[in-house]
């Protein structure tokens, strides 16, 4: 009885910590993914305050982007050395500077330098975000705390352009953008005094111990690349409708543009709860491979059909909708396959890399699609992305098993050696 009295708050405590962890880590997520569209929105009053064009204004973009790919890695590993939570702070607090560096002297040169420093910060939050939830998480609640970290990140894209707007309409350019970067620090200080959601000082001990022996070489397994690849090819599938299902649909189908807005908006907010419902599937089995290679084979043939027939207003938002659930479905389940795939005590440094698949797809997605739009091929946008799902989804389902027979070759030779 004793023991069952003292297990109940020591259970409640941990949940309790477990809320802190999920509402710290999806805060700093929500700022990072509003920062990154901070700009464009803004970009015709960059346009005329600078004095520059759109092209030097997509350059910028392209400079975070590369810093970004480039940090990856190397803030990966000094998660794990330095700690989730301390290096979460700093790239919070550096994108924040950043901003409020802009804001206050203005000037394409400063513009470049900020994005620059911006794009290195941006490389901390998949690593350091994962590395802290999967120290604080229970197994059992991961695949939850995940999805909600995601859909954190979904809600700060989408409140990110109407709010700047707004602010600078407002205040002005400068005042925004130091708005901008006074919310990161804002979310940076309780960060840095809530010391509770460090790892547990075993875990901690145990990751220390285990990130002195894992080198470069241990993180660049096939396992590892394959699924870097596996995620560029998820955000490649996916960036063709974020980016140009509109003008795509309006072109080929003559698909009013109210309507096909809305068919984007039912896509793009279908996914953010497809990835809610996706955390629950994912605490329900460990065939995440399975449920990615299933949800995205369904995926393809919706896509397909947005692609091939003039659907009128209903079935074609529907469609989309759906798209958009299956879509998010998956992520929680792709996030544990990372998980899955990490070497102890190296769950950071395997998140900077794989995650580099975001950044490799937002490189190429834009300049492929932008062809297919130029060649005067709309519905080859939608039939592209199909594609890509397929070839997704044979990767997650053969990767899996080959994965699986490996790891019982292991054990079967384990066993063998033991007896």
């Amino acid at each position: 009885m004793a023991t069952q009295v003292l297990a109940g708050p020591g259970r409640s405590q941990e949940r309790t910590g477990e809320f802190g962890a999920i509402a710290l880590v999806s805060t700093a997520h929500f700022v990072n993914h509003f920062q990154n569209l901070v700009l464009p929105p803004l970009f015709p009053f960059l346009k005329s305050t600078l004095g520059v064009g759109f092209v030097e204004l997509g350059f910028a973009l392209t400079v975070a982007n590369v810093m970004s790919v480039a940090a990856q890695l190397p803030v990966g590993f000094l998660v794990d050395r330095l700690g989730s939570r301390r290096m979460l702070m700093m790239g919070l607090c550096i994108a924040g500077s950043a901003f409020i560096a802009l804001g206050l002297t203005p000037s394409y040169p400063h513009l470049l330098m900020a994005m620059a420093v911006i794009g290195v910060s941006n490389s901390v939050f998949h690593p350091a975000d994962y590395a802290l939830l999967s120290a604080k998480i229970a197994p059992a609640r991961l695949g939850r705390a995940f999805s909600i970290h995601t859909f954190s990140g979904f809600l700060g894209n989408a409140i990110a352009p109407i709010t700047m707007l707004a602010v600078v309409a407002a205040g002005g350019l400068s005042f925004g953008l130091v708005a901008a970067g006074a919310i990161a620090w804002a979310v940076a200080v309780p960060l840095g005094l809530s010391r509770s959601v460090d790892a547990p000082a075993a875990h901690a001990q145990h990751s220390a111990g285990d990130a002195g022996k894992i080198g470069l070489t241990a993180i660049l397994t096939p396992a590892i690349l394959a699924l870097t690849g596996f995620f560029a090819l998820l955000s490649l599938s996916g960036s063709g409708i974020s980016n140009f299902s509109v003008v795509a649909l309006t072109t080929a189908w003559g698909t009013p543009l109210s309507i096909a807005n809305l068919a984007l908006t039912a896509y793009l907010s279908a996914q953010a709860f497809g990835v809610l419902a996706g955390g629950l599937v994912a605490d329900k089995t460990r065939r995440h491979a399975d449920v990615a290679a299933l949800g995205y084979a369904i995926n393809a043939c919706i896509v397909l059909a947005i692609g091939s027939i003039a659907l009128a207003p209903v079935p074609l938002v529907g469609a989309m909708a759906m798209a958009g659930f299956l879509g998010g479905l998956i992520m929680p389940s792709r996030d544990m396959m990372v998980r899955a795939a990490a070497p102890p005590g190296a769950i950071g440094r395997t998140f900077g890399v794989v995650t580099t698949g975001f950044n490799i797809a937002g490189t190429i997605g834009p300049l492929m699609f932008g062809l297919i739009m130029d060649h005067g091929a709309p519905l080859w946008v939608f039939r592209v992305s199909v594609i890509v799902m397929v070839v997704t989804a044979v990767l997650a389902f053969f990767g899996d098993r080959r994965a699986a027979a490996k790891r019982r070759q292991r054990t079967e030779a384990a066993a063998t050696a033991a007896g």
